[in-house]
């Protein structure tokens, strides 16, 4: 067997997959997790799952969906947001990783900065997996799941600044030694791959404000552009002795944001919408399922549920301090509720720290298993209880 042929059977089986977990509104891409988790179980095709090749289109799904959400952070759009919006970002957020490094800290018997770093990580919100559920009760719209909306897109601040942290630390981090930015060797490197990425970022802005890439190009005429701005930007992150490539794939994509004229924005977030969740994303979810021990989750299902049970609690106690004054005790609970689900960034940022041993086997393995059991979870108990309490719309109501 091939590498051609498990990954044809490999996506054969996510898009089965995905059409059974779309019906429970869970996002058709999270079956290449669980196709991941099983073959860490039982593995028969390990010798193409391990090789090169599979491993660095692995890498290149990590790079491409970093690179995604630094495209589609919009600044100008957080920037607009109410005030209550942010205050209760910081303070849903900041008090789940408070609680999470206290938890990691003492029951992994971690350094106090990399449990901190692991919970906030754990903390952010994935949009991919609440937007549909909003959609589905007509909320959307509502100054309720506006609010949601609101928390979710000004947490991409937060994973930006997070993925930024763990990718200037990981060397002092990878030495066991704490955060430390005391080696001289280490402050240089970082500040040349630091100055490399500012000077491309700001190159782009540059030839932008001189002559436009509307001017010269057609949309399709951009995609080689794309690549070669992505890769360029990897490169230089990974020059130096400290690897921030995974930085340069975050900055690159905030460029080419920049970089582009309003009329290209929309038809190039399509295609790397579609690039990297169709093709790149899925190979990468895989990877990070294959690199679960699932003997270790199987062996500490109590972990797993305490993890759930700590997170879940500490995010709806905050939404119900934070928002029952403005929205309600029921809405409050179901905020912190739909702001549990993690997906995506969480996950990179995780396997970053597992493939650069700054987090053990066992950590990660707990962490991933959470992610899949919060992603199965939560939206079944929002499509129940959202229409329990009678949140929806009236007349979302009338309609159905």
């Amino acid at each position: 067997m091939n590498i051609f042929i498990v990954l044809g059977v490999m996506f054969l089986l996510v898009f089965i997959i995905g059409i059974g977990l779309e019906r429970i509104r869970i996002p058709w891409i999270f079956g290449a997790l669980l196709i991941g988790l099983g073959l860490a179980f039982n593995n028969p095709v390990q010798q193409i799952t391990d090789s090169e090749s599979f491993t660095f289109l692995a890498q290149l799904g990590m790079f491409f969906l970093l690179f995604l959400i630094g495209f589609q952070l919009d600044f100008k759009h957080i920037k607009g947001l109410k005030k209550i919006i942010i205050t209760s970002s910081f303070g849903i957020i900041i008090s789940e990783a408070i609680v999470g490094g206290i938890f990691i800290h003492f029951v992994f018997n971690l350094e106090w900065f990399v449990s901190i770093i692991v919970a906030l990580s754990f903390a952010t919100v994935g949009e991919a997996v609440l937007i549909p559920i909003l959609d589905e009760f007509k909320i959307t719209k509502t100054k309720f799941g506006q609010a949601i909306i609101g928390i979710g897109t000004f947490d991409d601040i937060l994973e930006v600044l997070v993925v930024v942290l763990v990718a200037i630390s990981l060397p002092s981090l990878q030495s066991g030694s704490g955060f430390n930015v005391s080696g001289t060797n280490s402050i240089v490197s970082a500040l040349i791959s630091l100055a490399g990425l500012f000077i491309l970022a700001v190159a782009l802005s540059r030839i932008k404000s001189r002559m436009g890439p509307d001017s010269f190009f057609k949309t399709n005429d951009l995609y080689p552009l794309l690549f070669a701005i992505l890769f360029g930007f990897i490169g230089v992150g990974s020059l130096t002795g400290i690897d921030l490539s995974t930085l340069g794939a975050l900055i690159a994509g905030l460029s080419v944001r920049n970089f582009l004229s309003k009329d290209h924005l929309e038809s190039v977030e399509v295609y790397l919408k579609a690039l990297t969740y169709g093709f790149f994303a899925p190979i990468f979810f895989l990877h990070v399922g294959l690199d679960t021990d699932m003997e270790y989750i199987f062996s500490y299902p109590l972990m797993i549920c305490a993890i759930i049970l700590i997170a879940s609690a500490v995010k709806i106690a905050a939404s119900c301090v934070i928002g029952r004054k403005e929205f309600g005790l029921r809405r409050s609970v179901v905020m912190g509720l739909a702001l549990s689900v993690r997906f995506s960034t969480s996950i990179v940022i995780i396997k970053v720290l597992f493939q650069n041993d700054v987090i053990g086997i066992d950590l990660y393995s707990v962490l991933i298993g959470s992610t899949a059991m919060f992603t199965f979870i939560v939206p079944i108990l929002l499509s129940w209880l959202i229409p329990k309490w009678h949140l929806q719309p009236q007349s979302a109501v009338q309609r159905s």
